[in-house]
């Protein structure tokens, strides 16, 4: 069913805000938080009588070309041997951290990212995927994801990853105009992206995800609707649609793109419902949060199902497990805790060397913190919340405890945003595009914006 996209909504609600693939959020973690703190965590929730089973991601972070919208943590290189005392540090961290796990933890999901993991040599890559598989038992119907650049995929490649056992792809894009690609550097053709989407077919992936970004400069309503076009002919299983972020103090390449190129605002709104109305009206499901999805896909079924969870990899369906991440930068999700690792690779490889955990900071959560986070998660997936589902898990009067919450609620059911009612807040279907708004109102961090707030994306 195709949605409605109301312009003038979008332009009142737009604003910073945070993409909760974690509450409280990155801001909000310290450095006191170290390998000690997360080694403990690590032994608690193995203690368990019954632990909860693995999610495990590997972060990737080379690749052969400079993107210039990439706010990911990557690194342009064509040095074999960093790529290779890389990649040993990996096998030595994952080493490390399943030595204090229980044997037989299944794993349910298995996520490579970066970066470009597909842009590591061969043998690499199935170094790490026996390494895996030996110290870790995958669930036989676990989701094994891997993205891929196809500008880097080696004929076969794509065939040959599903044979070591990836069944799920995801590929960038981001917008097929060649004048859009000339200014971020990226060079990739229709034709291109096609060969890799059908060789994946052909391989029996189980599903398909393609990444779109708006924003990016010389954008425009009919130049994006294009792209969108290409894309609802080839059908992938999902689609992520981004807002593109200009941050250049933060990401010093992106100064290389246009400032003067970028489209207006109120373009950029329109780029955005144009996409949303044609990919509904072509029969995606909008899921929340950039992200569509066939009805029959996974992510929709488990959404009806109010089973769908997020974590640091975006909407998953393997909710309830303990995410270990490895590499610069990862972030794993263990318990009640969060544990990123060392930014910089060569600080990541010192400490992975002189074997210790290589975390950098982290945060351990209050019992207000895990309260907010099922209220934020629940809401964020199933587009509503259960009052008394919160109550039987927290020992709460919902009412009571959220009465602020509520308050402010008020303004945006005023909007038509949600449906505020005795047991239930419902989203409403134009609250949906909004949802992160909606999120931010639990959100015990947030504060008045000042000069140290911290920068989040835009929520439209």
């Amino acid at each position: 069913m195709t949605m409605s996209v109301s312009l003038e909504l979008l332009a009142r609600h737009d604003k910073a805000g945070p993409r909760y693939t974690s509450y409280p959020t990155a801001p909000v973690w310290s450095e006191r938080f170290g390998p000690s703190e997360f080694i403990d965590e690590i032994r608690r929730t193995n203690a368990l009588p019954h632990p909860p089973p693995l999610s495990l991601y590997l972060h990737v972070p080379f690749c052969n070309t400079l993107c210039y919208f990439c706010g990911c943590n990557m690194l342009v290189t064509r040095d074999q041997e960093k790529m290779a005392r890389y990649a040993a540090c990996l096998e030595q961290e994952i080493e490390r951290i399943a030595g204090l796990l229980a044997p037989r933890r299944p794993v349910h999901q298995l996520q490579w990212g970066g970066g470009t993991p597909n842009y590591l040599a061969d043998e690499l890559i199935e170094r790490l995927v026996r390494t895996l598989r030996r110290r870790f038992v995958l669930a036989d119907d676990a989701e094994v994801g891997v993205e891929v650049d196809p500008r880097d995929s080696r004929p076969g490649q794509i065939t040959w990853l599903h044979g070591l056992g990836f069944n799920r792809l995801s590929l960038g894009v981001q917008d097929f105009d060649p004048k859009v690609q000339q200014a971020v550097n990226r060079i990739q053709s229709e034709s291109l992206t096609r060969r890799v989407i059908e060789e994946a077919r052909a391989a029996g992936y189980q599903s398909l995800n393609v990444d779109l970004m708006y924003g990016l400069p010389y954008q425009t309503v009919d130049s994006f609707s294009r792209t969108i076009d290409i894309l609802i002919d080839i059908a992938p299983d999902r689609l992520a649609v981004f807002n593109y972020a200009h941050v250049p103090s933060l990401k010093r390449h992106q100064r290389l793109i246009p400032v003067n190129a970028l489209p207006p605002p109120a373009e950029k709104l329109r780029i955005l419902k144009m996409a949303i109305e044609r990919l509904t009206g072509a029969g995606y499901v909008y899921v929340g949060m950039d992200h569509f999805a066939k009805p029959d896909d996974e992510l929709c079924r488990a959404q009806r199902a109010k089973s769908l969870y997020r974590n640091f990899q975006g909407y998953t369906t393997k909710a309830g497990c303990d995410l270990y991440a490895f590499g610069a930068t990862a972030i794993s999700m263990v318990g009640d805790c969060y544990a990123q690792n060392l930014k910089e690779l060569e600080a990541y490889e010192a400490a992975v060397l002189a074997g210790s955990l290589p975390t950098h900071r982290g945060y351990r959560l209050n019992a207000d913190d895990r309260i907010r986070r099922h209220v934020i998660t629940r809401l964020l997936c199933d587009l509503e919340i259960t009052k008394a589902d919160v109550e039987a898990r927290f020992d709460l009067l919902f009412d009571d405890y959220f009465a602020t919450e509520l308050h402010h609620l008020a303004r945006d059911a005023g909007e038509g945003l949600i449906e505020l009612n005795a047991g239930r807040i419902v989203v409403t279907e134009a609250g949906r595009l909004l949802v992160r708004n909606l999120a931010m109102e639990f959100d015990a961090y947030l504060r008045e914006e000042s000069a140290d707030q911290p920068l989040f994306s835009r929520t439209v």
